[in-house]
């Protein structure tokens, strides 16, 4: 099975600092990583989103404009995601002005896998917080229920529900972390593909790998969040390697390295047991017990 080689980085929050991320130092690690995508000369590169930490439509739109000019650099396919801090004050369609790319949803055949570009809307409603829309799960429904081929999907809003404990910003603020009505329903999408899946996100700042049904999620860390490294920056940015073999590898300050058998992604867990009183067999024993 021939190899294919993405670098991914997200949540570059280029713009002030704020809290724990150092946004002054965006551009010169997205400078770095550019350099590493020079070096590696990838089939594909891919930003997960938050490309900059919003302030106001004129402030951002100068924001999204410095980190477009390095992606632009980058003589290499690629392909952005929407974050909720591109969206905050600028439309998809100006975002999409500024990186020069149609930012729908989209597939793409390299290799021997699928890249799943998915972006599902990433704007954090006020009131509502994150709101799935019907026709991002659908699509989604789509080219799973289609497909033959592996599939390595991009979001920036994570799907696993991976618990948030020790996170920085969403330990106490989890419903912020991912799709608070959506997720479950991808999850259940997710467990009827009949091919290896594998799941990258950004968002929530820091590295986890989640099985979920034996597939993976992976989250990246932020290129400039220091809740894990303090007070530098992680600088981290990540190499993807798809075969018969899922290699990833993250590299900054704040490291991992993981590998998986692609073809085991696809083996599917037993479902999982309902509450045990509401199991026929174990009501029944219960049951029995206090009867004797």
């Amino acid at each position: 099975m021939a190899t294919t080689r993405l670098c991914i980085v997200t949540d570059i929050h280029h713009g002030k600092d704020n809290f724990t991320k150092k946004g002054t130092s965006a551009l010169g690690l997205l400078n770095e990583f550019k350099g590493f995508v020079d070096r590696t000369k990838p089939d594909v590169v891919i930003d997960m989103g938050d490309r900059i930490s919003d302030c106001d439509r004129e402030t951002d739109m100068r924001l999204e404009q410095d980190v477009a000019e390095i992606f632009a650099g980058m003589n290499t396919p690629r392909f952005h995601i929407c974050g909720n801090h591109d969206r905050d004050y600028l439309s998809v369609d100006e975002n999409a002005a500024i990186l020069g790319q149609d930012l729908s949803s989209t597939t793409v055949d390299i290799g021997d896998w699928t890249l799943v570009i998915w972006r599902a809307d990433a704007k954090i409603h006020r009131p509502g917080g994150f709101i799935l829309p019907e026709a991002d799960l659908l699509w989604l429904a789509g080219v799973v229920r289609n497909t033959t081929r592996p599939l390595a999907i991009f979001s920036h809003v994570p799907v696993s529900g991976h618990s948030q404990a020790g996170n920085y910003y969403f330990q106490r603020n989890p419903e912020a972390s991912t799709y608070p009505a959506g997720a479950e329903r991808i999850r259940a999408i997710l467990a009827g593909a009949r091919v290896p899946v594998a799941c990258f996100a950004g968002h929530v700042h820091w590295n986890t790998l989640t099985m979920v049904n034996g597939q993976p999620h992976f989250t990246l860390q932020s290129l400039t969040e220091t809740f894990t490294t303090h007070p530098e920056p992680a600088g981290s940015y990540a190499l993807l390697e798809l075969s018969d073999r899922i290699d990833w590898t993250v590299l900054g300050k704040d490291s991992m390295r993981v590998s998986l058998d692609a073809a085991e992604t696809a083996r599917h867990w037993i479902e999982p047991l309902p509450p045990f009183h509401e199991h026929p067999e174990i009501r029944l024993r219960h049951l029995q017990q206090a009867a004797e």
